[in-house]
């Protein structure tokens, strides 16, 4: 076969911009805006979270808000790869501690106060010049 540059080295490239293509979430009001949009979507998602469950054989309603604020607060204190690892963990948890809407809860409420204390980088770097860093020894 021959390489796709090939192809398509001919093809002349156009943004199209689509405002509602994706979220931007860099303040507050970014937030309440993404969730206005995401409530637009509610159908969509829950004919999804519907279709997800039959397939997988799951009889299980949770709070989906919960969830998504919890994706939410590791994308956004953690990384935002953070969010959909944290969701899976938190549903294997839940599944660990017997299943059922209140192990997810508990899960979730542990896993959100995890995100929401986690240090950012800046804060819990040390500082050149650091008296703890500048001999080049540590304590320990």
């Amino acid at each position: 076969g021959l390489p796709l540059r090939r192809l398509t080295a001919g093809l002349h490239l156009t943004r199209v911009p689509d405002p509602v293509a994706s979220f931007d979430c860099d303040t507050w009001d970014d937030i309440a805006a993404a969730r206005a949009r995401i409530r637009e979507h509610g159908p969509v998602l829950d004919e999804w979270i519907s279709a997800v469950k039959d397939e997988l054989g799951i009889d299980l309603d949770v709070d989906t808000g919960v969830l998504l604020d919890l994706a939410r607060d590791a994308a956004h204190n953690v990384a935002r790869p953070g969010a959909p690892l944290t969701t899976f963990l938190v549903g294997y948890a839940a599944a660990q501690a017997g299943g059922g809407p209140e192990a997810v809860a508990e899960a979730a409420r542990k896993a959100t106060a995890l995100a929401l204390a986690w240090p950012d980088e800046e804060t819990a770097a040390p500082k050149p010049g650091d008296s703890s860093t500048a001999s080049g020894t540590d304590a320990g």
